[in-house]
């Protein structure tokens, strides 16, 4: 319908003609609102991640982990460090059986008594304990040890790398040298030296904590606290370095905003898509160093389980009982490669040059 209000075009004119334009209903205007509804750089990037396949069932994977881990230790009525008792006694006979099998002993005590008693999943280890909650233990372990040097990481790195980016000059030029300086140190030598240290003058605390981990879980934290940040924080000093001459920083600068608060309100979160990413990336890279080191014996303090320690164990008995290093292996490469993925998913999501 023509609208007779509007104006008539002049034949020699290069206006657009309005009377060859009608209003938008209702309807047209209410599917309008619903095509532009708008949303958050998290709720958009979330979305993306979960039409990833493979980052959705890397998720699954490690609700799956996380949950048996939480839940196994109330359900198992076994100890990471108890051998197997039988009747009130310890039964020494119940050594590497395999998978959902009792000892001798054990299955005597459920034909006399008729008991049903809690099968060993994974089999027992050669002193005689489930080795079900041992994995457990030593999964729970390495998520702990991978989560808290993703934890310093972010802290110590995004504030480092926040501070060197913003304020330049000469203040930048120090704090990067200082960072060429810890790049360059060799980590490995750093969590021998300091296990050594750490073994003479906390050989006698009473620290609950330190006695069950040990010294040398004690320096891996340390050392992920003193080394492990400088990429995070290099990462962030460049996204900074590139988001700082923004004319709404410019303008955060103009009306008087301090410092403090423009780089936790304006510079951060701009950054969020690097911090993710390096976060998540950062958690298999700890988890696999852990568990080298303690393949290696530089990790949890015996009888605490970890599984580079339980696959340690396995090798003096691969030929007669591989699954006890099979066991720890497959779990190992299921964290690390789930964590892997959900990275390269959370990546693709965030990342702005990478998004479509």
């Amino acid at each position: 319908m023509e609208n007779t209000n509007m104006p008539k075009k002049s034949p020699f004119s290069l206006q657009v003609d309005l009377s060859k334009f009608e209003k938008a209903t209702d309807e047209e205007k209410r599917q309008q609102d619903v095509m532009s509804e708008s949303t958050t750089f998290f709720k958009d990037g979330m979305r993306k991640l979960m039409k990833n396949p493979l980052a959705v069932a890397s998720i699954i994977v490690l609700v799956l982990i996380i949950g048996t881990i939480i839940i196994a230790p109330m359900v198992v009525p076994y100890s990471y460090s108890d051998i197997i008792s039988v009747g009130g006694k310890r039964d020494k006979t119940a050594k590497n059986l395999a998978p959902f099998t009792y000892s001798k002993k054990e299955q005597s005590y459920m034909d006399e008594t008729g008991e049903k008693l809690f099968p060993h999943i994974m089999g027992t280890d050669s002193m005689c304990r489930d080795y079900f909650i041992r994995v457990v233990y030593g999964t729970r372990i390495s998520l702990v040890v991978g989560l808290f040097a993703s934890i310093l990481v972010l802290i110590i790195g995004v504030f480092y790398g926040s501070v060197s980016g913003y304020f330049g000059g000469r203040a930048d030029l120090i704090m990067m040298r200082v960072v060429d300086i810890i790049y360059s140190l060799p980590d490995m030598l750093i969590i021998i030296l300091l296990s050594v240290v750490l073994n003479e003058t906390l050989s006698n605390t009473q620290n609950p904590i330190i006695k069950t981990l040990g010294t040398n879980m004690v320096s891996i934290f340390i050392v992920f606290g003193l080394l492990y940040w400088v990429g995070m924080a290099r990462l962030v000093r460049g996204e900074i370095l590139k988001i700082k001459s923004n004319e709404y920083i410019l303008a955060a600068k103009a009306v008087g905003a301090p410092s403090g608060r423009i780089i936790r309100t304006h510079v951060i979160p701009n950054c969020l898509s690097v911090i993710i990413i390096t976060t998540a990336l950062q958690i298999p890279s700890a988890i696999f160093t852990e568990s080298f080191l303690s393949f290696v014996g530089m990790g949890v303090k015996a009888p605490m389980p970890s599984l580079g320690s339980l696959a340690n164990a396995a090798r003096e008995g691969l030929q007669s009982y591989p699954l006890q290093l099979v066991f720890p292996s497959v779990t190992i490469v299921l964290i690390v490669l789930a964590f892997n993925l959900l990275g390269d998913g959370l990546r693709d999501a965030f990342d702005p040059k990478l998004r479509r």
